[in-house]
């Protein structure tokens, strides 16, 4: 195995696309909310997307659930549509998802450190984590656009930490395994 630096214009593609990146990230922390917004819409197309070849498979592919998967195909549709013509409401209901989400988990967590086989530093951990849930979870329920803010925040955190490491990786003079070795 040897190891080659990478090409000058690959490096200034990292560089670049890795600034491009931070610059978006600051967009993204700066609205939060409208970045969490624009990832349901995207998601609600690539559903759509999904909802069309549900249909279309269930049209044209020979199977026993051919009614299933054309309904399902058309349910995906409908949900898909309304997520698009009503992406506030639909962030909404993801908060509201995800507050339920946490309050199980955080329970779940409660529970099992109080009744587990757990001891010392896991348990305090496991009820520890399990009351952190539970506060977020309140907070999600109470004030739902606190949970669409913190998912964007969370989003443009993720996007802000990979661009700096594009333009670190672009950066720095660091070696690449050379493709046309071989195992």
């Amino acid at each position: 195995m040897s190891l080659v630096s990478p090409p000058r214009w690959f490096r200034g593609v990292q560089i670049g696309l890795g600034a491009l990146t931070i610059i978006l990230s600051i967009f993204a922390l700066a609205l939060p909310g409208f970045t969490f917004l624009s990832v349901v819409v995207l998601l609600s197309v690539i559903l759509l997307f999904v909802g069309i070849e549900k249909v279309i498979s269930g049209i044209f592919l020979e199977n026993k659930s051919r009614w299933a998967t054309i309904g399902l195909g058309i349910l995906v549709l409908i949900f898909a549509g309304m997520a698009m013509a009503f992406p506030l409401a639909a962030s909404f209901v993801l908060v509201i998802f995800m507050g339920v989400s946490l309050l199980f988990n955080g329970v779940a967590r409660i529970v099992e450190g109080i009744t587990g086989r757990h001891s010392g530093v896991s348990r305090a951990f496991l009820i520890g984590v399990g009351i952190l849930a539970l506060i977020i979870s309140v907070l999600l329920l109470s004030f739902p656009l606190f949970g669409i803010v913190l998912a964007g925040t969370i989003i443009a955190i993720g996007l802000l930490i990979t661009g700096i490491q594009m333009v670190f990786a672009g950066v720095s003079r660091t070696k690449v395994q050379n493709r046309t070795d071989t195992p």
